[in-house]
């Protein structure tokens, strides 16, 4: 395709996201507002997913309607772009990206393909545009794929997808390290472990069937969407011997709600930009003033800020699509 009709394409994309959200069909309740930061080009990259952000530059991952098991050996596109949306790097990964995280050591970007089967992790150097062949993982223990990473120290934390047996026995947060071509990965969290209920304060057994995103939140534990659940995990000194897990139920307008990612305000001033996955497009939502550390969900159709004591979600921003990958953007990052 020539640039000239990529541009125009992009373009035509743009205007109809500005139109949508301008007749209502994605509105921001006070004091929120919303704006269109990128579209998909249809036949190019579309099916907007993770988000990641390394020094002012948003990265988006576009699963392309790839196989999540990679078995139509087709690829995904991550699309490197400024702070404004522009449009600076497209990359290239064979299967279907669902995991999009920065190696806070290296700055390095993390590519995790196929959520359900046969994954492989690609890493990309953003400064020399370079990528590794995909690294390989050995047969998964819960039989499925894996969908997310989070990053502590010398630490990788993995989330342990598409678990073959209910209940689910088998790991669902594991702790990966590289060795020649291959991801070696370890248990940390087991799907039927028992945890603590943060409302109540008392035992749970989980039984986790779809683990998910993952990032850590401001404290420095880590939080497991387990998004079929309807339920966070948060992890405090994960794979630590002291290692203790909690449990938080999600609910939204009075119900239980599936979310697909949380993300934390991590400073006063910025904004979460957030994938409209079917809608084909990433949007940012502003306000005046963030409160620190606050706690953000995409549910199935909304955005909206989460109350980690109760684990009630409030709705900030309505009418979307299919709300997938977020991130937060300080406001000099």
């Amino acid at each position: 395709m020539s640039t000239r009709r990529t541009a125009q394409i992009i373009f035509l994309c743009t205007m109809l996201s500005l139109a949508l959200a301008a007749s209502g069909q994605v509105t921001a309740l006070t004091p929120y507002t919303v704006s269109v930061f990128a579209t998909s080009v249809p036949g190019v990259y579309f099916q907007p997913d993770s988000i990641a952000v390394l020094n002012g530059h948003i990265f988006v991952g576009y699963g392309n309607n790839v196989s999540t098991t990679g078995s139509d050996g087709k690829s995904s596109t991550i699309v490197e772009y400024d702070r404004n949306g522009n449009i600076l790097k497209i990359y290239s990964v064979q299967g279907h990206n669902d995991g999009l995280k920065v190696d806070p050591r290296t700055n390095k970007l993390w590519a995790l393909q196929n959520e359900d089967g046969n994954p492989n992790l690609v890493i990309i150097d953003p400064v020399s545009g370079t990528q590794t062949a995909p690294y390989t993982f050995g047969p998964t223990p819960h039989g499925g794929g894996y969908d997310d990473m989070a990053f502590s120290g010398n630490d990788v934390f993995i989330s342990a997808s598409n678990p073959a047996n209910n209940p689910n026995d088998h790991p669902a947060i594991v702790r990966a390290e590289i060795s020649g071509n291959m991801v070696n990965v370890t248990p940390v969290l087991m799907g039927t472990a028992t945890v603590t209920d943060i409302p109540t304060d008392t035992p749970i057994a989980l039984n986790l069937q779809d683990p998910d995103s993952m990032k850590f939140d401001p404290f420095g534990d880590l939080v497991l969407d387990s998004q079929a659940d309807g339920e966070l995990i948060i992890v405090h000194h994960p794979g630590g011997f002291d290692q203790t897990a909690y449990h938080l139920a999600l609910t939204l307008d009075g119900a239980s709600v599936q979310i697909d990612d949380t993300i934390y305000a991590t400073s006063t001033h910025g904004a979460i930009l957030v994938s409209d996955r079917d809608g084909e497009t990433v949007y940012s939502i502003s306000k005046d003033i963030f409160s620190p550390s606050a706690a953000y969900s995409a549910a199935l159709t909304s955005v909206g800020k989460l109350d980690l004591d109760t684990g009630v979600i409030t709705n900030v921003v309505t009418g979307m699509v299919s709300p997938h990958g977020m991130a937060f953007i300080r406001e000099n990052e």
